[in-house]
């Protein structure tokens, strides 16, 4: 009996040693799973630094006492980390409502795929203590660079110069992290920062000078 030639195949193993299939590179990392505690971290940390240093700097246009810039950026530190807590973890867990809804109407994700997706479901304590945690971080910066100062405009002069420096660090560590341009990130935070401590001593410079 013989054998058509043309009809017989032989099958071909793919090639896996392509460096290309087998080798992951940075790009192929999908940044958005750090997306949520990056996030908290992030915002607390920059909270931290310039709402504290803003209100040190408000209180140091109209009083040169270094108790009172203190004892102004503790209350700070402490009101904004149990408001950055709160509110946090109100808006993630009403993120997590929806999604565990839409989870429920959408009856044929079952088995591993399901488990899957809840293990991806946000965490709301997880990222209220990040914040909190972050935003106290940021704020003992301006608290510690304030602590040591006799001279009062020494002292704004430093508090200036150390939130500055550490907005271009935390700017740093969030575009490493995140996978985005490091200048623009680290400029994009100090100019904000730097803007708010300007604002709110200028304001309450003018304030304090006019006698209202």
């Amino acid at each position: 009996m013989a054998i058509n030639q043309n009809e017989v195949s032989v099958p071909v193993p793919e090639d896996q040693s392509n460096p290309k299939q087998c080798q992951l590179t940075s790009e192929d990392f999908d940044y958005s799973q750090r997306g949520q505690w990056l996030r908290a971290a992030v915002l607390g940390a920059n909270d931290g630094l310039v709402s504290v240093a803003s209100l040190m700097m408000g209180v140091g246009a109209v009083k040169q006492d270094a108790k009172a810039m203190i004892l102004a950026g503790f209350a700070g530190l402490v009101a904004g980390a149990c408001s950055m807590a709160i509110g946090e973890f109100v808006s993630v867990y009403s993120q997590l409502d929806i999604e565990v809804a839409q989870m429920e109407r959408e009856s044929r994700m079952l088995g591993n795929q399901q488990e899957k997706e809840t293990e991806q479901l946000p965490n709301p304590t997880q990222a209220a203590l990040a914040s909190a945690l972050a935003f106290s971080l940021g704020a003992i910066v301006p608290l510690l660079a304030a602590s040591f100062i006799g001279d009062h405009k020494v002292r704004l002069g430093v508090v200036v110069a150390a939130v500055s420096l550490a907005l271009a660090i935390f700017g740093w560590i969030g575009s490493v992290l995140g996978g985005s341009p490091v200048v623009k990130s680290c400029v994009r935070v100090m100019v904000g920062g730097l803007m708010a401590m300007g604002i709110t001593f200028g304001i309450t410079k003018l304030i304090g000078t006019s006698g209202l």
